[in-house]
């Protein structure tokens, strides 16, 4: 069974359309307006093995906020719908990924309840088009649509792109293994019975 979901969404400051394949190849077509970011989720699709399709119109000439928090919410939320009853799947998933010299870590839990922890500081206001300070909004609203409990933290770096970069591709290798499937797991990975 195909684990894939599309997720629309349209408000007055964006209209959002993901295709999210949890079991794909790592293929990616994304146009967020934001060019960096959309470098970002080339990135977790490839890494996390994902197939993604991102289309977003957002009111970029206010600023990257609502395009980035608004992606995040959809994106979130094509996780949670395509893992269904997340019967069989790992749910925990953690990577430490270096990247030149940045490293990030990122350690997932997809329990159904939300709860983000970031540890980072950029020096750097922005990287390409996009505010630094959005990166973490961003991961925000992926962890409480798809209510998932998520920690990153960034142990070492200097470059502000490595340091982003890092950070995506960890949280991809770390959401790979969370939904991994397990033929020991029958049911949930959970002495409540559910998720």
């Amino acid at each position: 069974m195909a684990r894939s979901k599309t997720i629309e969404r349209k408000t007055k400051e964006t209209d959002i359309c993901v295709i999210l394949n949890l079991d794909g190849t790592g293929k990616s077509e994304v146009d967020s307006g934001i060019g960096f970011f959309d470098h970002m989720l080339d990135g977790f699709a490839r890494h996390g093995f994902f197939d993604l399709k991102l289309q977003c119109k957002g009111d970029l000439q206010v600023d990257g906020h609502h395009t980035v928090e608004d992606c995040g919410i959809v994106l979130g939320t094509a996780i949670r719908e395509a893992l269904g009853d997340k019967k069989g799947i790992k749910r925990y998933g953690y990577f430490i990924l270096p990247m030149d010299d940045a490293l990030a870590l990122c350690a997932v839990d997809l329990c159904g309840r939300p709860y983000f922890d970031y540890q980072c500081s950029f020096e750097a206001e922005r990287i390409g088009e996009l505010d630094t300070e959005l990166i973490r909004e961003f991961f925000y609203a992926v962890s409480y649509a798809a209510g998932m409990n998520l920690h990153i933290r960034m142990l070492a770096g200097v470059n502000a792109h490595h340091m982003a970069e890092a950070m995506f591709k960890a949280f991809a290798k770390a959401l790979d293994e969370a939904v991994s499937l397990d033929e020991r797991i029958t049911d949930v990975l959970s002495t409540k019975g559910s998720l």
